[in-house]
């Protein structure tokens, strides 16, 4: 739980930073030096194998948000309406073929060396979009820090579309890479059509030698249990790589869409670069298609705004940790350092009250459990999220 405060003073205190994206943004501003040895630095002293999800990086390291923002952000900072797309589907297949188009652009581009805070128990982040003449409401929660689980609820105005994700980051070292797996559920709704869409994420690969970058990585797999409809993607490179050297372009996405019932049969075959555009080819007539342009999904996106001060919670990840966040942007090491040590240290009080006191903690915006193979489960409290404080500008607001 994050400790209360004014909300006025709290909303005040919010600190947003731009999206990760393919033009601009962090990116173009986070460019140290010796970025790669401080890296390696960094591990030194790290055994192959362990578990990273508790590892504690210098504030010089940390990108200025928290990971709660970042998976907020797949959803509601994208400049092109896919999940109105999905939503719209003049059948089951071409709703299938939209939700890969969708899943694509949750794929961002990463920065080398960086890496998001990662959120305190309790923390939260509310935001509104609109696109396609509707208005998709976004929350998150840090339903549990150990092991860390960040829950996510999204529902548009009209009713057409609901998301519903409960995600667990498990990044391991493995010596010359550290690999960062997403477990957990993504489910897309359409309540109109009936459908569940059971989405997967590619891993997050960091190489360290012999060639440091990063890169997404791993096959993801698309499900509707309704229409018996299944995508099988994979993210790759488009040819091996020599010793870790080169090996093509990082950034491929192949894979092809079938029937559940006859996984043999490709129906479509999906083939691009999640970072420039990804085809569709219909097997049967041999039609190809546009299936998604990063230009348009994730070329250069608005970065949020606090609209309604009064409303922003204590709570809210941009609040919580605002003051480490406007330190670093302003490279003032020192107080970044000491203001992310407050935030820490006050999580870990009040955990320490909260066990003294036998007191248990329950999320406020989601129930939390785990299933009978030890995955963690969320399932929204509301069946609807309200409007948020904080919204994404329109494209013609923020030009």
């Amino acid at each position: 739980m994050v400790e209360s405060e004014g909300e006025a003073e709290a909303a005040c205190a919010a600190v947003l930073t731009p999206p990760l994206s393919l033009e601009g943004g962090l990116a173009a501003e986070l460019r140290p030096a010796n970025i790669v040895q401080r890296v390696l630095s960094l591990f030194r002293n790290v055994r192959p194998g362990s578990d990273l999800s508790h590892f504690q990086l210098p504030a010089t390291f940390n990108l200025p948000k928290s990971q709660l923002q970042l998976y907020g952000e797949g959803v509601y900072c994208v400049g092109d309406d896919l999940l109105g797309r999905c939503a719209r589907g003049a059948d089951s297949l071409e709703r299938l073929a939209a939700v890969v188009a969708w899943s694509i652009s949750t794929t961002r581009p990463p920065i080398f060396g960086f890496a998001p805070y990662n959120p305190v128990l309790g923390e939260t982040h509310h935001v509104s979009t609109s696109s396609g003449g509707s208005t998709l409401n976004v929350l998150l929660e840090q339903v549990s820090h150990r092991p860390p689980v960040t829950a996510l609820h999204a529902a548009d105005a009209r009713g057409d579309v609901r998301l519903v994700w409960c995600q667990s980051p498990a990044p391991r070292f493995h010596g010359a890479s550290v690999e960062a797996a997403v477990r957990g559920a993504r489910e897309l709704r359409l309540p109109r059509h009936g459908e569940t869409y059971v989405v997967g994420c590619p891993n997050l690969v960091i190489r360290l030698l012999p060639s440091p970058g990063v890169d997404w990585a791993g096959d993801v797999r698309v499900v509707c249990a309704e229409s018996g409809l299944e995508a099988k993607l994979s993210y790759c490179r488009t040819r091996r790589s020599f010793l870790g050297f080169g090996g093509g372009d990082a950034r491929c996405v192949r894979g092809r869409i079938f029937r559940s019932s006859a996984p043999d049969e490709t129906l479509c075959e999906v083939d691009g670069f999640w970072d420039r555009q990804v085809s569709i080819k219909d097997v049967a007539t041999g039609e190809v298609s546009v299936l998604y342009d990063a230009q348009r999904a994730i070329g250069d996106l608005a970065t949020p705004v606090v609209q309604d001060q009064k409303g922003v919670s204590a709570s809210e990840s941009a609040v919580v940790w605002g003051e480490v966040s406007d330190a670093i942007l302003k490279k003032d090491w020192e107080t970044a350092r000491q203001a992310k040590r407050r935030v820490e240290d006050t999580a870990r009080r009040l955990a320490k009250e909260r066990n003294e006191r036998g007191e248990v903690w329950t999320p406020k915006h989601f129930s939390l459990s785990q299933n009978k193979d030890g995955d963690w489960e969320c399932w929204p409290l509301e069946e609807t999220v309200p409007p948020a404080p904080i919204v994404v500008p329109s494209s013609s607001s923020s030009s």
